[in-house]
């Protein structure tokens, strides 16, 4: 592989990360929030029913665990779906 190629592909993944890391941003419980392995594990952690966290702005926000928790996967793993999807296509193409 040649340094061209090597620096078409470092751009395409980059790109094609940010592309999707931006999908996993979302508003909830006047709240701005990122779906990721982090914000599962901390929802993951507890049995309460109502949960106290800090959003992406710094803002302490009272949310529903359950519900929360499961729009939070649900985003998560969706958008990794369609992420794994689009990489798999583009290293087919190379």
């Amino acid at each position: 592989m040649d340094i061209k190629a090597r620096f078409a592909h470092a751009t395409a993944k980059k790109i094609l990360k940010e592309k999707y890391e931006a999908k996993m941003l979302f508003a909830f419980h006047e709240g701005m929030w990122k779906a990721d392995e982090q914000l599962i594990s901390t929802l993951n952690s507890t049995n309460t029913e109502i949960m106290y966290l800090i959003d992406l702005y710094g803002n302490p926000c009272k949310v529903p665990r359950i519900a929360f928790r499961d729009i939070v996967i649900q985003r998560w793993q969706e958008t990794m779906n369609k992420w794994h999807s689009e990489y798999t296509l583009a290293m087919q193409e190379r």
